[in-house]
Formats: C-alpha cells, structure tokens, sequence
C-alpha cells in the first residue's frame, strides 16, 4: 500500500507532495474533508510505534488549548489527533509497510527513496 496523508491548505504538504512525484499506484488522503478513522491512525500508530510520534506540537490549538502545560499520554495523543487534524504531524507517507511522518529533509527523502 502506498498512501499519503496530507491537508491540502498546507503549503508545505503541497511542496512535499511535488517533491515526491511521480505518485503513480499512490493514495492521497485529505484529512481534512475526508478525516482519518480511528482503525487508520491505530494502523500508523502500529508502524511508528507511539501516537506520539505522530502529533504535532506545533499545531496552533496545541498551545491554545494549554496543552504544552500538560502531561500528555498515549491515549491524549490518539483522541487529540481524531479529535482534530491539526494534531497529526503531516504529511504522512505510507511506502510498503514503511513510515515517514513529517517534513525534514531526512524523512522526506527516504519517502522519495521508498516511492521510487
């Protein structure tokens, strides 16, 4: 399976998804008009091993809703993040059973490494 999770008013997500063409045999899901379900953050939560991995601290609701001066948990993590998309780390790339979650250089790379 390859599948990329991604918000397409996201500047950065649109500069990824070019960087990581052709996307030829690959899904692209918008998280925010069709939002992820809770049996597909738990399948990407199996691959990076923590729901953690897969939120985002620089959300801005994250820092409006106090939630820098809590201590969050794995189960925090999972409902904030179905709760709302802002909190997934994105893009989200799904190669084969890899995952690369975020932006950096290194993890965009190895995405385009595993597309092609």
């Amino acid at each position: 399976m390859k599948k990329i999770y991604h918000l397409c008013s996201c500047s950065t997500c649109q500069r990824i998804i070019k960087e990581l063409e052709p996307l030829d045999g690959v899904s692209l899901q918008e998280i925010k008009t069709e939002p992820m379900t809770a049996e597909q953050l738990e399948e990407m939560k199996n691959m990076s091993g923590s729901y953690e991995s897969l939120f985002s601290k620089r959300a801005m609701l994250y820092r409006q809703k106090g939630l820098h001066e809590k201590q969050l948990n794995e189960d925090d993590y999972k409902s904030l993040i179905l709760e709302h998309y802002t909190f997934l780390k994105r893009p989200v790339v799904i190669v084969d059973g890899q995952i690369f979650i975020g932006n950096s250089k290194k993890v965009v790379h190895a995405a385009k490494e595993a597309l092609h």
